[in-house]
């Protein structure tokens, strides 16, 4: 660069030959500056240019972990925590192949996840970051779509392959896929894909693929199942610890309302008043609950829609568009559904119901609070379970904090009042705009015939009936209107079936989605409750919990038995029955009883 050109006023005080010397301070900020390592300095030079597009500033944790621990030959086992970038940690990782020629046939990249959300999310994520590679393109296969689509994406040829067991093995049945190729898998939240009941699809899925592969696991933990699933399949693996339960999204205000069953969806609508046009997330613990509370909701004047795995994946696809783009603010989900779901802007989580374990926890209310944004989870549960639930949030390494619910005379005095706040704001836009001479003329007529006061007062009421739910106190009304969902029986709902004389039915919180089946469950059971085979009688499996009989005479010494904590699996609870509506909404004291209250033996 020419001295003489950009020399600053004065600059002829120096010698032509000679540069002006840095003061001693000047120099040494220099040195920092060169000294202080680049924060992708470890990160595949392809890569950088897409980082900083994204606006990556520095790497989070589990990136950083895992770089540090790549030698590019070892396998890795990853724990971290959903929401702490852990997919843009396997992008970097596994992006070593993606530099070198590809193989023959099939992919070189097979990335393996449970649900269909989280497949999208992962594509989506490795799309941009592998955008300046060249020959790489990221697909994904998953259920819920046409067979024939996904022949089209593979025919493409995809370098890198999301998707779900279940179709994952289905092409590979078909002969539609060749993994002889794929040189990294990963195994994407293992511990879920094990407690879904996968482990056989990931077995043939890991037995179609090349021996000299490498095989990486993540998992937010690792339970037995996934240790025996890592030591068959893993060679030396190197551990990595991300960010641990409970570390990711800190920014979470963590509430709980204790509430009676009958009374949670009282609760519920007074928490959605409170949360305005605010992004909210509510789980719901079955498919058919969700189609239903978000009727209930939609009916109520909220605009909510339902998302469940009964969904075919247009629907699906059309209801996350919806909440992305703010036509829906609330989304009434299960949490299947909700895996992998990366909505921006989701401000509050409600948990209708308490969760069964603190992973289910941590990742419900891992949906709020993420890029650094600020959420709320909120916990509604009823008195009986604040003592288990305290060594669940424990083991989630949670503060909740417990408050008694809002009356409804508080929630109407919060409507109210950001009522005439959007009210003021909107009148002080209008009167700095010239109102058109027919309104002014209409306005003199209405003033010439009806008071000022009077006539502003019914205005307002008119706007005020948009809002059709109202604030309700807990036990404060006997129901209104056409309420009939006592009745109706939920989607999927089957008769009751009715213990035999002589036999106690109880509940486990372990059902087929988890791997349970009439033996393991029988098993299970009589180690738990120190029984024999014979005291137990007629055992049904449903996607997320069992029932099963026991004999009368034992049934006492069962219960005290079986209700203990047990060490082998901690998070599993057995307990008495208490009929067939778990999970059941109903309309009725409250303005709409919600869940319905379960009838006790």
């Amino acid at each position: 660069m020419d001295p003489e050109t950009t020399a600053p006023e004065g600059a002829d005080q120096y010698p032509s030959s000679v540069e002006p010397q840095p003061t001693d301070a000047a120099a040494d900020h220099s040195a920092q500056v060169e000294d202080k390592p680049s924060p992708f300095e470890r990160v595949p030079q392809a890569l950088q240019p897409a980082l900083q597009r994204r606006g990556f500033t520095e790497l989070s944790e589990v990136q950083a972990a895992v770089l540090a621990a790549d030698s590019g030959a070892s396998d890795l086992r990853i724990s971290s925590q959903t929401g702490s970038g852990k997919t843009v940690a396997l992008g970097l990782v596994v992006s070593r192949v993606l530099v070198e020629p590809r193989g023959d046939r099939g992919p070189d990249v097979l990335v393996v996840v449970p649900t269909r959300e989280l497949a999208q999310q992962v594509s989506t994520e490795l799309r941009w970051l592998f955008a300046d590679l060249e020959d790489t393109i990221v697909a994904s296969v998953t259920g819920g779509t046409p067979i024939f689509q996904d022949k089209n994406t593979l025919r493409n040829e995809p370098r890198v392959l999301i998707g779900t067991p279940g179709r994952l093995v289905d092409h590979l049945t078909n002969e539609n896929l060749d993994l002889g190729n794929a040189r990294e898998l990963v195994l994407d939240e293992a511990d879920q894909m094990l407690d879904m009941g996968f482990r056989e699809d990931l077995e043939t899925i890991l037995n179609a693929t090349p021996g000299e592969r490498r095989t990486h696991m993540v998992s937010a933990t690792f339970p037995p199942g996934i240790e025996r699933l890592a030591e068959r399949y893993q060679r030396d693996p190197v551990s990595v610890e991300g960010t641990a339960l409970g570390e990711a999204n800190a920014n979470i205000e963590h509430i709980g309302h204790l509430v009676q069953r009958s009374d949670r969806y009282t609760a519920l609508v007074n928490l959605l008043l409170l949360a305005g046009e605010e992004r909210v997330l509510v789980f719901v613990e079955r498919r058919s609950d969700a189609a239903q509370v978000a009727t209930m909701l939609s009916e109520d004047g909220f605009s909510a829609l339902p998302l469940s795995g009964e969904l075919a994946q247009s629907q699906r696809n059309h209801t996350l568009a919806a909440f992305r783009n703010g036509r829906a603010t609330i989304l009434v989900a299960t949490d299947v559904a909700a895996r992998g779901l990366d909505v921006p802007d989701v401000t509050t989580v409600i948990h209708t119901s308490p969760p069964i374990d603190p992973e289910v926890y941590t990742h419900r209310s891992g949906r709020t609070g993420r890029a650094g944004q600020s959420g709320r989870s909120i916990l509604l549960a009823p008195p009986n379970r604040r003592r288990k639930l305290g060594y669940l949030l424990a083991d989630a390494r949670v503060d909740l904090e417990w408050r008694p619910l809002p009356p409804a005379a508080e929630v109407e005095a919060v409507l109210q009042e950001r009522f005439r706040a959007k009210l003021d704001g909107e009148l002080e836009k209008a009167l700095k705009k010239e109102p058109k001479e027919a309104v002014l003329k209409h306005a003199h007529a209405l003033l010439a015939e009806h008071e000022g006061p009077m006539l502003i007062a019914a205005l307002l009421a008119r706007l005020g009936e948009k809002r059709r739910a109202k604030a309700r106190d807990v036990n404060s009304g006997s129901g209104h209107g056409n309420d009939n969902y006592e009745n109706r029986p939920r989607q999927g709902q089957q008769q009751q079936q009715v213990s035999a004389p002589g036999m106690v039915r109880f509940f486990i919180n372990w059902g087929s989605l988890k791997g349970a089946n009439p033996s393991k469950v029988l098993a299970q059971v009589c180690r738990r409750g120190n029984v024999q085979g014979a005291d137990v009688g007629a055992i049904s499996i449903h996607p997320n919990a069992t029932t099963f009989d026991v004999r009368e005479e034992v049934a006492m010494e069962f219960e005290r038995s079986a209700g203990q904590r047990d060490e082998r699996n901690p998070t599993t609870m057995i307990r008495r029955d208490r009929g067939p509506s778990t999970g059941g909404y109903a309309r009725g004291g409250g303005g709409r009883r919600g869940f319905r209250r379960r009838r006790r033996r």
